[in-house]
């Protein structure tokens, strides 16, 4: 039969790579983007100090002349002004005056924005030559001896400035381009060998599935050890529940195997006393299936999980019912109200059941259940006491045999006691026989793993 498909919830990789896809993405677009405008504005602040510059020795080369007209005292020293259709352009003018404009304009003229005066330079963008964008600063100036409003402007085409501005964008897309490639390789190369413990423990675990290891013993890093302590732990698990289940079922075997050849023999041999024999057999029979089943009972809820039982109420519960069958027994529960133990409640039951039946049993009258009776140790001790004539101390380990009874004037199948052990045991608890101070029979200590 092929094993069950148990379905996922998709591929651990695949949502790391695309985490980091994610990030990487948005960085580089954020990163680029902020980079951009800081080269970008560099450039252009570069570009407009250059222009800055020359409309500052304009007007610190500039003069009135006796008919009222500016000129220039001195050259201007870049040979483009010169030029016509360089690229860059200069042009003085004022109210009432011609404008006074660079060679280089030849039969153009700039149309500034001069309806405003500008103590500061004033920078803008023009489309007013066709086919060549310019950048423009210009400034508003009162010279000496004169009363007109001088406004001096320097243009030069925008073609240099946005080609250096396209050639660090096209440097930057590549740069980033590579770099987020160089990212992504790195994020797989990072997630491929991050995972590969991972897969180190699937294959281990598929070792153990096909070669019968019962543990992973290959050294892994630290954040993936615990998971493999704790697979560990639960394969050591599965196997101690597995030589349990096969010690039980060869114990039960040979346990029914000598009553049956008994059967077996008086049958063959038609014994008259067959009806005899086959009961008491049975009975024998019985008495071993009930303790190898509330063995595997106890096995198989104790895998479930980690339980919480308030050991007063178990305590109560098999008061009430061990009261119908022993009316004239007194019980006396007493102690840690609010105890509780790692046991499943039926298996507390059983074992209290078996306990205080016992002393009711075999008691004189009395018996006496005290919960928590040590609360200063690490784990629960409950004490069941009764009157009677007790267990004398040679007699006491013989007990917990199966089958065996002290007192065979009444009924039973011996099993009590050896149930008690047996269960406490599978939980990590234990029984002790003692003598009761108070009132004079046998005291039993239950030990149990306190709960949380």
């Amino acid at each position: 039969m092929a094993p069950e498909t148990v379905p996922h919830t998709g591929s651990l990789s695949r949502r790391m790579m695309l985490i980091a896809a994610g990030w990487i993405t948005v960085l580089l677009l954020a990163g680029g983007f902020g980079l951009d405008r800081t080269l970008t504005k560099l450039v252009e602040n570069n570009f407009d100090e250059q222009l800055e510059y020359m409309l500052t020795a304009m007007v610190a080369s500039a003069e009135i002349g006796p008919d009222g007209e500016v000129f220039f005292y001195r050259s201007l020293g870049d040979q483009r002004f010169l030029e016509p259709g360089s690229g860059l352009y200069w042009q003085i003018s004022g109210t009432g005056h011609e404008d006074f404009p660079s060679r280089s304009l030849w039969d153009r003229s700039l149309q500034t924005e001069g309806d405003h005066f500008d103590l500061e330079t004033h920078f803008y963008d023009s489309t007013q030559f066709a086919a060549e964008p310019l950048r423009i600063v210009e400034r508003s100036v009162i010279l000496p001896d004169s009363d007109t409003r001088w406004t001096f402007t320097v243009a030069s085409a925008r073609e240099e400035l946005d080609y250096q501005i396209s050639r660090i964008r096209s440097i930057l897309a590549w740069s980033f381009a590579i770099l987020g490639m160089g990212l992504f390789v790195m994020a797989a190369l990072q997630t491929y060998y991050g995972l590969r413990p991972l897969r180190r423990v699937r294959d281990a675990i598929q070792s153990i599935r096909t070669t019968g290891s019962n543990r992973v013993t290959d050294p892994l890093p630290l954040e993936v050890q615990p998971l493999v302590d704790e697979l560990n732990a639960l394969l050591a698990h599965s196997q101690k529940q597995a030589e349990e289940a096969r010690t039980h079922a060869g114990n039960l075997a040979h346990a029914l195997k000598t009553p049956l050849t008994v059967i077996n023999n008086a049958a063959t041999a038609k014994a008259p006393d067959l009806p005899d024999t086959v009961i008491r057999e049975a009975t024998t029979m019985r008495r071993h299936v009930d303790h190898h089943l509330a063995r595997a009972r106890a096995v198989g809820r104790r895998a479930v999980g980690h339980a919480q039982t308030p050991v007063c109420d178990s305590a109560e519960a098999v008061r009430r019912a061990v009261e119908r069958l022993y009316p004239d027994v007194r019980f006396d529960i007493d102690g840690n109200r609010g105890a509780k133990v790692a046991i499943e409640r039926q298996d507390l039951d059983e074992i209290l059941g078996n306990l205080i039946e016992n002393a009711a049993k075999y008691g004189g009258g009395s018996v006496f259940v005290t919960v928590d009776a040590e609360p200063d140790v690490e784990q629960c001790v409950i004490w069941v006491e009764d009157d009677g004539k007790g267990i004398p101390e040679a007699e006491r380990v013989r007990i917990f045999d199966r089958g065996a009874r002290l007192d065979t004037g009444k009924p039973g199948t011996g099993l009590g006691l050896a149930i008690v052990r047996d269960v406490a045991e599978i939980y990590g608890g234990s029984v002790v026989l003692d003598e009761s101070e108070d009132l004079g029979g046998l005291l039993v200590k239950l030990i149990l793993p306190r709960a949380g």
